[in-house]
């Protein structure tokens, strides 16, 4: 049961997320809601670079570095395509860890920097909410950026 509803959760994330990731372009990418933000271009990559670092914490290896994590935006533009796939193969990622990780081992605590001890259900329901909530971000800078 553990496997169908994290599958559940992470394709409606995915569904809920593609509605804004599939309005970005390489030309919106530069906006910014005010001077203060960063571009929606920043924020994608930051989505995608989350995926695969706190991934790390399941065991997952990856070669992804940290780009936008805790720094500011300085203005670089983006890859669109480079951020997509950073995207895609983070929800990948997190398929096949649904798939491999066995319900047990889904309640089972990992030791975290960011967030201490917590169980892996409670991660991944982390990395979901991230997504979510940076797509918010980008949705609005999308909306009334300049």
């Amino acid at each position: 049961m553990t496997k169908e509803i994290l599958h559940d959760l992470l394709a409606q994330n995915r569904k809920t997320c593609d509605f804004t990731f599939n309005e970005i372009t390489q030309e919106n990418s530069t906006l910014k809601l005010n001077d203060d933000t960063a571009s929606v271009g920043f924020i994608y990559h930051h989505i995608g670079e989350i995926m695969h670092l706190l991934a790390q914490f399941f065991g997952v290896p990856t070669e992804v570095k940290n780009t936008t994590m805790g720094k500011k935006d300085t203005g670089k533009v983006y890859d669109l395509k480079e951020s997509q796939k950073l995207v895609d193969d983070g929800y990948k990622k997190l398929s096949d860890l649904v798939e491999s990780l066995s319900e047990k081992e889904w309640m089972e605590t990992l030791d975290t920097p960011f967030f201490g001890s917590i169980s892996r259900t409670k991660l991944f329901g982390h990395i979901l909410y991230h997504n979510t909530y940076h797509c918010g971000q980008i949705t609005l800078t999308l909306k009334r950026g300049k």
